[in-house]
């Protein structure tokens, strides 16, 4: 089944602001719109396919392109959100949603209460409401959502939570375009709100749904559901664990770092490991603040360099100096005993001569420990029972 028709390979080069890509499409460079509010980080790197289409295009649009499939893995991984419920409705149709196979569509975009929501599905004698998420976020065999901080998607499940607890039949869908994920868990690690409300929700049936995507970029037909390892996700979506800090120092400087002395510092990406087994924000929020008493080595050289993103790992073990290793194999070179002076590591600051988050190997150091190191904890939990 094909929902895309006139589809054209470009090549991404940009990502002006969240909505806009430039790409280069048979050596023309054309502006993109980007139906997705995600970061994406994953999956935009200069030089990665991007499916576009012009089909739907309306004169009073900036951008004749739409982005409808992104390359990640030799893996079509569908990008249209605004698309999402279409597949989704005609998955439910054609009876290929596991628990969902009697329901049809009654339904869309219904208000209830203080929220809308995507389906009114009918099932038996019954009426359930269906919310839709879109999930493009995966590593080896796990996924997760949001990629993104969404207060919206946390609203959606109060309020299903609240209308569940008033026997109103509820679901909310994760549409997931990776067919060889196994597992598939809130990210706490963007959004421990999220993740919170998430278990807290536990009377809101999930259905994460992974799809299969064809080379040709049609539709397999074939879907499966996903396990949601909930004692994990217990476990490990506190806040707590271990973070990178990613920073520019556009102009080389010699920089006052306490008891190390003066050290010089060229101009560079620089990316700083840390970790805190109690108020993780607090402590991400600390180092983001440029007015405090100096305590770490950071310090002072946060009060040159700007942050560009910080990406925390929530978990139940200090991976600190895990992380640090992992960063050392990629950088192209470090500060020697720089924020180290409590553990063995040669340096916990790292240096890039370009932007690491335009790196596939930076980008797969960040999915390690955020998803694919959970396979293990997984595999400890299963065990267990």
């Amino acid at each position: 089944m094909k929902f895309f028709n006139n589809l054209e390979k470009a090549t991404f080069t940009d990502r002006p602001n969240r909505f806009l890509l430039n790409c280069d499409l048979e050596g023309k460079n054309i502006d993109v719109f980007l139906p997705n509010p995600g970061r994406l980080h994953e999956l935009l790197f200069p030089g990665t396919t991007v499916y576009v289409t012009s089909d739907n295009y309306n004169e009073s649009r900036r951008t004749k392109y739409t982005a409808v499939f992104i390359i990640k893995d030799n893996i079509p991984v569908m990008v249209h959100t605004h698309k999402s419920n279409e597949i989704v409705k005609y998955l439910i149709e054609k009876k290929l949603v596991p628990t969902l196979e009697n329901a049809t569509v009654k339904s869309s975009e219904i208000t209830c209460g203080k929220s809308r929501f995507d389906f009114l599905l009918k099932q038996g004698m019954e009426e359930l409401y269906l919310e839709v998420k879109s999930c493009t976020l995966f590593g080896e065999k796990i996924c997760m959502f949001p990629d993104a901080i969404t207060e919206r998607g946390r609203k959606h499940l109060k309020e299903l939570s609240h209308m569940t607890e008033k026997n109103i039949k509820t679901c909310v869908l994760f549409l997931i375009h990776c067919y060889r994920a196994e597992y598939f868990l809130p990210d706490y690690h963007t959004d421990l709100l999220f993740g919170q409300t998430f278990l807290e929700c536990n009377n809101v049936n999930v259905i994460p749904l992974a799809i299969e995507w064809k080379e040709d970029l049609s539709f397999s037909g074939k879907t499966k559901i996903l396990t949601v390892p909930r004692k994990v996700i217990e476990q490990e979506a506190k806040d707590r664990g271990s973070y990178m800090i990613l920073m520019e120092l556009k102009e080389k400087k010699h920089i006052e770092t306490g008891k190390m002395g003066k050290l010089f510092f060229e101009p560079a990406f620089y990316v700083y490991t840390g970790s805190a087994m109690a108020h993780l924000t607090q402590r991400i929020s600390r180092h983001r603040r440029l007015r405090k008493k100096h305590h770490w080595h950071i310090d002072y050289f946060r009060e040159h360099a700007d942050i560009i993103a910080d990406f925390p790992v929530r978990t139940s073990e200090d991976l600190e100096c895990d992380i640090a290793e992992a960063i050392s194999k990629i950088a192209d070179f470090s500060v020697k005993n720089f924020g180290s002076s409590d553990c063995k590591c040669e340096s916990h600051l790292f240096g890039f001569r370009k932007n690491p988050l335009l790196t596939k190997e930076f980008i797969k150091v960040i999915q390690y420990f955020r998803m694919d190191r959970l396979e293990t904890v997984i595999g400890e939990q299963l065990h267990k029972r």
